[in-house]
């Protein structure tokens, strides 16, 4: 192996960024292999790519294509054309290695499968089987193209030989998202730091039933405005139960404004918030009561943490977190996010245990098996 061979590693947007950073420093650290970076700039907003960057100690991209927004077909196009050059011009490039399930995740693998580049995916074989969500057709295809699939859980390796995957392409490592957790839960913000420029943080910080935190942004919950509509009301009903924190999404907040649903949720009890970096909101989640989310990475994150998680959607891609974790999933029905939050107050929740692998080094495991295919080719 020649220190001249080069991994080409992809983010596109903010979930990425938590998996890259582990990795990228795990391959610089032990493998001699030239990691660089491209920023296909799907998630653009500069000021937050920046703030993750700095947090998570991940080096400035190499390139950043600036893609910017588009629909899912625009996005994904742009995303190829402008990635096609650069794997021609490319010196000594050994694999391309992609994350997760975004857009320029699959646009990534499908040029350089097309070039006979090799394709890594970290995050491989989580399914849904909701063909609905975008997120799904990424994965399945990703996982098609990919020479090396790095699984989270083992429940994927059933999912991936279904689809015919050859046993010998899959590795189970474990999740680099606990990774980025695990190095940086010490730093996480104080809760009264990210709080001390709202005016009603008593009603939080003084609080005998603790505090929520809520998350939502996908298309199925937030562009219906029925569904929205009751998803808000719902909140409003447990914030009289316990405060809640809400950072809001930007598209999220559009749609409350489209709709005008302002007042579902103006409460001295539901603290709004602009979006937080990666510190803010650990810090938000390892204290506390109960996260109600339609994030894939929060119920990780929460099973990691201990916090139960109440996902507001009618499926999961991680089962793991149902199964060992600290996770409930209810979808959008009124009553039973209603009595998921009830029984955390009852009971506390599912304690769930952190699954294995889940250890912190997943990465290195990672660099190591890229290291020997490497050499092998």
């Amino acid at each position: 192996m020649k220190n001249s061979k080069t991994i080409l590693c992809i983010v596109g947007a903010r979930p990425n960024f938590m998996k890259i950073a582990p990795i990228i420093a795990a391959l610089k650290a032990t493998t001699g292999l030239h990691a660089k970076l491209l920023h296909t700039g799907q998630h653009y907003d500069v000021a937050m790519n920046l703030q993750f960057f700095e947090q998570l100690g991940i080096p400035t991209p190499d390139v950043d294509l600036e893609v910017g927004s588009g629909s899912h077909a625009v996005q994904t196009a742009e995303v190829m054309r402008r990635f096609e050059p650069l794997i021609d011009d490319e010196k000594g490039l050994a694999a391309v290695l992609v994350v997760g399930d975004v857009n320029s995740t699959v646009a990534c693998a499908l040029v350089a499968a097309k070039k006979g580049v090799p394709v890594i995916h970290v995050e491989a074989g989580l399914r849904s089987y909701d063909r609905t969500m975008p997120e799904e057709i990424n994965r399945v295809l990703t996982d098609q193209l990919s020479d090396l699939l790095f699984i989270t859980e083992r429940s994927a390796t059933d999912n991936l030989k279904r689809e015919g995957i050859d046993c010998s392409r899959i590795h189970f490592t474990g999740n680099v998202m606990i990774d980025t957790l695990m190095r940086n839960l010490p730093q996480a913000t104080a809760l009264d730091k990210i709080l001390e420029k709202i005016d009603n943080r008593s009603t939080v910080l003084e609080s005998e039933t603790g505090y929520a935190v809520l998350t939502l942004h996908r298309p199925s919950n937030v562009d219906d405005p029925v569904i929205l509509e009751s998803l808000l009301n719902t909140v409003a009903e447990i914030s009289k139960k316990l405060p809640i924190i809400f950072p809001v999404h930007p598209r999220t907040l559009s749609c409350i404004k489209e709709f005008s649903y302002d007042n579902l949720i103006n409460s001295k009890r539901i603290i709004q918030l602009p979006p937080l970096g990666y510190l803010d909101m650990l810090g938000l989640m390892s204290k506390a009561r109960v996260v109600l989310s339609d994030s894939g990475g929060i119920q990780e994150e929460t099973t990691a943490l201990g916090v139960p998680c109440v996902t507001l959607r009618e499926n999961t891609e991680r089962p793991i977190t149902v199964e060992e974790g600290t996770n409930v999933v209810v979808g959008s029905d009124h009553d039973k996010v209603i009595a998921a939050v009830n029984d955390i107050f009852v009971t506390g929740g599912k304690t769930g245990r952190v699954p294995e692998y889940w250890d912190g080094k997943a990465a290195l495991r990672i660099a190591e098996i890229i290291k020997e295919f490497v050499e092998r080719t």
